[in-house]
């Protein structure tokens, strides 16, 4: 077995530097996090209805 079998499939991404970024540059970082986040919460939503859909149909 190899030691990277051992490691998670997905990392954490590297912390960002938000020390030399202005608050207009904070408030933009922050919007394109709160874009992300409803992308992967819509992502999710989408998930769950196929296995909702799946469940259902091999319930019949």
């Amino acid at each position: 077995m190899l030691e990277e079998d051992l490691d998670p499939k997905t990392k954490k991404p590297a912390l960002k530097n938000l020390e030399p970024m202005s608050v207009d540059e904070l408030e933009a970082y922050i919007k394109d996090l709160e874009e992300e986040i409803a992308r992967t919460q819509s992502e999710i939503e989408k998930k769950k209805d196929h296995q909702n859909a799946a469940n259902a149909f091999f319930k019949s």
